[in-house]
């Protein structure tokens, strides 16, 4: 253990439709396991993601089976049921909601991150109660090569403001007097689209290997993702 997952657990929820988990997803995970010293990495999917109201191609019930397979082998990575679905199925899942709901059920000396892409990140400020959300958890961001990150000032919800640390840490403060921490993860490789998973779960492309084979074997089981897509980056 070290000094730090002493003093408290760190614990960084990972939301995202996971449609389906892929390798990149784990990678970002890993990633930022090692940068932060987390003890634990919550992925958690989402049932009605609000910025995307169409939904996902796979049920919840089959992401749900599909991150216990590709988070097996890896210690202190864990499925997450916070964010499933309503009775119904109406109620979107808004972030902020979730790590409210979160922080109640971890231990007061409990450090709360959320990791997210940046180009999810780049849409924060539109994310509902979004200058409140930058402050209900410290923030890890894993960027792509080549990912413009350059003006993270004009990413941010108006009232929040942010100071360089050191190196790609962060700090960000409102006028509440309100204070988080935000952590970039540059040149993570994890830039995989929906076509090119598709073409590998169908077999016609001989690049490496995007999915577990644990998840790949799922998906031909279950009869999934068949139909066409768009090139669209799954989350």
């Amino acid at each position: 253990m070290t000094p730090a997952s002493q003093a408290g657990p760190r614990v960084a929820f990972f939301g995202g439709s996971f449609d389906p988990p892929h390798l990149g997803h784990v990678a970002i995970a890993a990633a930022a396991q090692q940068a932060l010293a987390l003890d634990r990495v919550l992925f958690a999917p989402v049932g009605l993601q609000p910025l995307k109201p169409a939904g996902s191609s796979a049920s919840f019930e089959d992401r749900v089976a599909m991150i216990r397979l590709a988070i097996a082998a890896h210690p202190g990575f864990e499925l997450s049921l916070i964010d499933a679905p309503d009775s119904v199925g109406q109620r979107p899942n808004y972030t902020y909601d979730t790590l409210i709901e979160l922080r109640q059920s971890l231990p007061s000396e409990a450090k709360l991150f959320l990791l997210l892409g940046a180009d999810s990140f780049a849409t924060l400020h539109q994310w509902h109660r979004s200058a409140e959300l930058l402050f209900a958890a410290d923030l890890i961001v894993a960027s792509r090569p080549g990912e413009n990150l350059g003006d993270l000032p004009s990413m941010l919800p108006d009232g929040v403001a942010i100071h360089a640390v050191a190196g790609n840490r962060y700090r960000l403060t409102n006028t509440a007097a309100g204070e988080s921490a935000l952590t970039i993860l540059p040149d993570l490789h994890y830039d995989i689209s929906a076509t090119q998973l598709r073409a590998q779960i169908a077999g016609s492309t001989e690049q490496p290997p995007l999915l577990d084979p644990a998840v790949l074997e799922y998906i031909h089981t279950h009869g999934l993702y068949r139909e066409p897509v768009t090139n669209r980056h799954p989350l």
